[in-house]
């Protein structure tokens, strides 16, 4: 391989998190080199075929409006659109696509290879140029270099990476691309922190195979709430159905007869696997008492038979998997296409990073995905996005691009990486957000226009027409706040018809709307004229109105909470018998036993959400923190 030029940004991988820094580092101006070691699989889903979900969806969102291309991609290859929580509070609502996983690949590839100042090879990266702590370059699997001004390293779960099925172990990191070798060597040998972790995959089966009639069908949402702004309203493609069934007793016994050959059970996985997305074998024994499993049958596109068994994680022996799998009635007569399987592999622990996510050891090297110990391809692309976008500034001399723990889920991502690390694969959840009030996904460009548009990377008519629609938003606020209905005759019958009480004075549409047996229809009786815009303008209206009160009173506890970090926690306090805690946050506070609120916030997997339960607990029931240790004088007691 010869390649004479020097390039501003290297990046090596091609997944999920490499797209991103690639396109993000190229659109600010820099000449970009991508290095893959299979160009055929671009943005490749090798796990579930769906983007978003749960906080996820937030984080879409938050890279659309910065210049992040997953929400297009995931919209144009739509197969299925759910909202869900939908009937929850706006906070926690999470927009999902089942995708067609082909056609994301193919997306994203084309992206790739129509950007001019993009430059893709096939190879293997084997190590890094360095030269006095600085990242000069890489070093290619026949021996060539290639020098760059920065380095991101995007190696997803393939730094010398083991598939497990069974006892059979197989060097790669899944299934048909080979593991790569070297660089986390490499980085060890230069003093950083190199551990393993755990992540599983299950069967995909043949969908002729399938008795669909002993599922349940899951349809999507009528309405399309696209992740990107630059999405048509409408759903490009033919809309499928999912489908529910369950595992059973029978299912559960196939698997714990044969636990001691599930690799995870008999010793010979030693990396953490994903605490939120357990395989089979570890939902038959941590939730023993459970008659029955969830599983969901996901078309992976509409070209093909391929179904992926969502829920039945797995790495128990080929034959086990078709035992147990064909003990689900839907599936007595089902044809495998892929066995399931286990993959441990190496990451970096995160605390070694910048917010930038560069390297505190090494110049110019910035690392992203899972890699640093995360779990997910939402986490992976707005990581992508942060270290390509900071890869490219620093390699024109210019500043830094880092986001708040108040201004986007991204800030909430890096910030508890940076800060806390983690020793299992990290997953974002709304609870892990102490504002998750304010960071909604309908209020995503208004939260991010400063930090986008100072940026640079969206382009100029995308972001003309996102401060057209927030605009429009403001100018119908303003209406339902001047809008007045004075009570008389018609305006009281009309109020008592849709079921609320008779106003006392006049009231602004806006006041009349915080009633909660009101929705936003309901205004049209008194403003016709509502009607007129569009269904996120005025959503995003009524959750700014509604929930104006929520969102003052968690701004307030959470000034509460920082100003009195210092309270101690006694020693014997029993955090089981707090209600709200996670099972997570109870393991670890127990087994960390912090002394106060200021450690218990820097304990990994505990989320600031648990912190303020904590502090309402001991506030309400006015614990004696002296009873086994004495506090510093500095410290804050309640008593």
């Amino acid at each position: 391989m010869a390649l004479t030029k020097e390039f501003d940004v290297v990046v090596v991988g091609a997944g999920h998190a490499g797209i991103e820094a690639a396109l993000s580092a190229a659109r600010l101006g820099s000449r970009v080199l991508v290095i893959t070691t299979n160009l055929k699989r671009i943005g490749y889903m090798s796990c579930n075929p769906a983007i978003g979900g749960l906080a996820k969806g937030h984080m879409v969102r938050e890279l659309d409006a910065l210049g992040g291309e997953m929400g297009m991609a995931a919209d144009s290859s739509c197969i299925q659109f759910r909202r869900l929580n939908a009937k929850k509070g706006p906070a926690v609502r999470g927009s999902r696509s089942q995708c067609d996983k082909d056609l994301y690949s193919r997306y994203m590839s084309n992206i790739l290879n129509n950007e001019h100042r993009i430059d893709l090879i096939e190879a293997e990266v084997k190590g890094l140029l360095l030269e006095k702590g600085t990242c000069r370059g890489v070093i290619v699997g026949d021996g060539s270099q290639v020098l760059s001004r920065c380095v991101v390293i995007t190696a997803g779960t393939f730094m010398n990476a083991v598939m497990h099925v069974g006892r059979e172990k197989t060097s790669g990191g899944r299934v048909g691309d080979k593991a790569t070798s070297g660089l986390s060597d490499q980085l060890r040998a230069e003093g950083f922190q190199v551990h393993r972790l755990k992540t599983g995959t299950p069967p995909r089966l043949d969908a002729n195979s399938i008795d669909f009639s002993l599922t349940e069908p899951q349809g999507g949402d009528e309405i399309f709430y696209p992740f990107s702004f630059r999405s048509h309203a409408q759903l490009a493609l033919p809309q499928v159905e999912c489908f529910l069934t369950h595992t059973n007793e029978e299912t559960h016994d196939f698997i714990r007869k044969n636990l001691h050959l599930s690799p995870i059970y008999s010793g010979e996985i030693e990396g953490k696997g994903p605490r939120y997305c357990p395989s089979i074998e570890d939902k038959v024994v941590r939730f023993a008492t459970k008659s029955r499993h969830q599983t969901f049958l996901e078309p992976e596109g509409i070209n093909t038979n391929s179904i992926y068994l969502q829920g039945i994680s797995t790495s128990l022996p080929a034959e086990t998997q078709d035992q147990f799998v064909r003990s689900i009635p839907a599936l007595r007569n089902v044809k495998f296409l892929k066995f399931g399987y286990a993959v441990e592999y190496d990451f970096l622990e995160p605390t070694q990073l910048k917010k930038t996510l560069e390297t505190k050891g090494i110049s110019g090297l910035f690392l992203a995905g899972q890699i640093n110990g995360t779990s997910g391809y939402e986490e992976a692309a707005v990581q992508g996005f942060i270290g390509g976008v900071n890869a490219s500034l620093m390699a024109q001399g210019k500043g830094e691009f880092t986001l708040g723990r108040h201004e986007a889920y991204i800030g909430v991502l890096i910030d508890d990486l940076v800060n806390k690390g983690t020793s299992e694969p990290y997953r974002m959840f709304t609870s892990r957000a102490e504002h998750r009030l304010h960071l909604r996904e309908d209020n995503t460009w208004d939260r991010l226009r400063g930090q986008s548009i100072g940026l640079g990377v969206l382009s100029l008519k995308t972001t003309e027409r996102l401060e057209a629609l927030k605009s429009t938003r403001e100018a119908l606020k303003l209406r339902l706040q001047k809008k007045v209905i004075v009570p008389n005759g018609l305006t009281q019958e009309k109020i008592t018809q849709l079921g609320s009480s008779p106003l006392l004075k006049p009231t602004s549409l806006a006041s009349f709307l915080k009633r909660p047996e009101i929705k936003f229809d309901d205004l049209y009786h008194f403003d016709p004229g509502l009607s007129e815009f569009g269904v996120e303008a005025r959503e995003s209206a009524e959750i700014e109105i509604r929930y104006e009160g929520y969102i003052k009173k968690q701004m307030e506890i959470l000034e509460m909470v920082n100003r009195r970090m210092e309270i101690v926690i006694p020693e014997d306090f029993d955090y089981s018998k707090i209600q709200g805690l996670k099972v997570e946050e109870k393991e670890k506070l127990s087994a960390s036993k912090p002394r106060t609120l200021a450690d218990a916030v820097r304990i990994s997997g505990v989320n600031p959400s648990a912190i303020q339960i904590l502090f309402i607990y001991l506030k309400a029931h006015k614990q004696n923190p002296t009873a086994k240790r004495s506090p510093p004088p500095s410290s804050e007691v309640l008593g």
